[in-house]
C-alpha cells in the first residue's frame, strides 16, 4: 500500500471514532432529559437526512475539489454540530449537522481509494477501511458509553479551569469537549493526505444541473448487471446494521437490563465480529467472486432473529461477535465490487454519491418506520423480528436476481466478471 493509504486510514479512524461516540452521547443526552423513547429511534433516520438530500451534489463536490480538503472541511461542520449539542440545541438537530459533515465526507473517503490505489488492491484496501472503521465503531461506542459513564465522567467534571467558568456541567457536556478534540485531531490528518494527481471536475454554475446527472448515474449503476446486485446487497446491509446499532442498545436494555454504557459495550462486541469478517474478506475473498458471499446474508437475517432467545450476556456476546462477522464478510467484498464498477461507469466521488444515496435513503426509511413503530407500542423484540425476516428475505430475493441475470445475460455477466479478475491480476 501507498505510504498516503495509511494516512487516510488514520484520518477515517479518528473521524468515526468521535462519530459513534457522539451518537452515544446523544442518547444519553435524551435520556437524562425523559425524552420519549423515540426520539432516541429518531437520531438515526435524522443522521441519514443529508445523505439523502444532497446525494446529487455531494460526489460532484468530492470530484472537484482535493479530496482531502473535502474531507478536511467535513470534520469541521462534525464540530460545528457537536458544538451546537454543547451549548443547549436540541440533540436531534446537533446529530443531524454532524451527519451533514459525514454525508459530505464519505464520497471523498471512498472515492480517493479509486484515485490512490489500483483496482486489483480495492478489496484488500476495502477490508483495511471497512476493518478500520468498523474499529474504531467498537472503540468509538465504547468511548461514548465510558465517557458517559459516573467514573470517567467524574474525573472530567472535576478538572475545571482556575477562574474561568467552562458551563461544562453535565457528563454529556464534558464527553463533547473531548469528541470536539477527536474531530480536530481527524481533521490535523486531512491535511496530511498526499495530493494524487487525478485531475479535479469542475463544479457547474448552476448546481441543480447536477440532479439528471445524479440520476443517470444512478439509473446507469442499477442497470448494470453487477452494479445492481451489489448496490442492492449493501444498500440492505447498510439499512439495517444503521438501525441495528440502536435496535441492540434498546434489546440490551429490554433483555438484559443494561444501562447506555453497558449496553454499549455490546454494539461494540458486534463491531469486532464485523471487523474480524472485513479482514478476513479481504484476505482470502477475490473481486471476481463478490457475488458468491450472498447466502452470508440469508444466514445474519435468521441470526437476527434468534437473539429474541437470548437472555443472557454470556450466550449474547460470542453470538453477536458471530453475526458481525457474517456481516463483515458480506458487505467487504460487495462494496469493492460496487467500487469498481461505478469508478468505470461515472467516476469515483459520482458513484459512491449514487452509493450513499441508495444506502441512507434504506436507513433513513427504516429508521422512519421503526420511530413510528416505536412511538406506537413497538418492542425492541419485535423490530429485531422485523429486521431478521426482512434481511433474510430480501437477501434471497437478491440472491435469485444474481442468478437469473446469469442465466438471461451470461455474456455480460461474464465479461464483467472476467474485467475484475483481470484487474486482480493486474499490478
Amino acid at each position: 500500500m501507498k505510504r498516503g493509504f495509511f494516512t487516510i486510514m488514520a484520518a477515517q479512524f479518528f473521524s468515526s471514532l468521535a462519530d459513534n461516540a457522539i451518537f452515544i452521547v446523544a442518547i444519553e443526552l435524551l435520556r437524562s432529559g425523559s425524552a420519549p423513547s423515540w426520539h432516541a429511534a429518531a437520531l438515526v433516520p435524522m443522521f441519514a437526512l443529508f445523505y439523502v438530500i444532497l446525494a446529487p451534489f455531494v460526489g460532484a463536490f468530492a470530484d472537484a475539489k482535493p479530496k482531502s480538503d473535502v474531507m478536511f472541511f467535513s470534520n469541521a461542520i462534525k464540530i460545528v454540530g457537536c458544538l451546537f449539542m454543547l451549548f443547549g440545541s436540541h440533540p436531534i438537530f446537533a446529530y443531524a449537522i454532524v451527519g451533514l459533515g459525514a454525508a459530505i465526507y464519505s464520497p471523498a473517503k471512498y472515492g480517493i481509494l479509486t484515485e490512490l490505489l489500483p483496482a486489483s488492491q480495492l478489496v484488500k484496501a476495502n477490508g483495511w477501511i471497512e476493518g478500520l472503521t468498523i474499529g474504531s465503531i467498537i472503540l468509538g461506542v465504547l468511548l461514548g458509553g465510558q465517557l458517559v459513564g459516573h467514573p470517567v465522567s467524574h474525573y472530567l467534571l472535576s478538572c475545571d479551569l482556575p477562574l474561568i467558568d467552562t458551563f461544562v456541567d453535565t457528563p454529556a457536556e464534558a464527553a463533547i469537549c473531548i469528541l470536539v478534540a477527536v474531530y480536530a485531531v481527524a481533521a490535523w490528518f486531512n491535511t496530511r493526505i498526499p495530493l494524487t494527481g487525478v485531475e479535479s471536475r469542475p463544479l457547474p454554475k448552476n448546481l441543480f444541473t447536477l440532479l439528471p446527472d445524479f440520476w443517470l448515474c444512478n439509473k446507469r449503476l442499477w442497470q448494470d448487471k453487477l452494479g445492481q446486485i451489489s448496490l442492492s446487497t449493501t444498500t440492505l446491509f447498510w439499512g439495517v446494521s444503521g438501525n441495528l446499532r440502536y435496535i441492540v442498545l434498546a434489546w440490551s436494555a429490554a433483555a438484559l437490563g443494561y444501562t447506555t454504557t453497558q449496553a454499549s459495550n455490546l454494539v461494540g462486541v458486534v463491531a469486532v465480529g464485523t471487523a474480524a469478517g472485513a479482514i478476513i474478506a479481504s484476505m482470502y475473498c477475490r473481486l471476481d467472486k463478490a457475488p458468491s458471499v450472498m447466502p452470508l446474508g440469508i444466514g445474519m437475517g435468521l441470526l437476527i432473529l434468534l437473539l429474541n432467545f437470548i437472555d443472557n450476556v454470556w450466550v449474547a456476546a460470542p453470538f453477536l461477535v458471530l453475526l458481525g462477522a457474517f456481516g463483515g464478510y458480506l458487505v467487504v467484498p460487495m462494496n469493492a465490487l460496487l467500487q469498481h464498477r461505478g469508478h468505470n461507469l461515472m467516476g469515483a466521488g459520482r458513484s459512491i454519491a449514487v452509493q450513499n444515496f441508495n444506502e441512507q435513503l434504506c436507513i433513513l426509511s427504516l429508521g422512519i418506520g421503526y420511530t413510528y413503530s416505536t412511538s406506537h407500542g413497538l418492542s425492541s423484540f419485535g423490530a429485531i423480528t422485523v429486521f431478521g425476516l426482512l434481511v433474510a428475505g430480501v437477501m434471497w430475493l437478491i440472491k435469485r436476481w444474481h442468478a437469473s441475470n446469469l442465466i438471461h445475460y451470461k455474456d455480460i455477466v461474464d465479461h464483467q466478471l472476467e474485467v475484475a479478475r483481470n484487474d486482480n491480476l493486474h499490478d
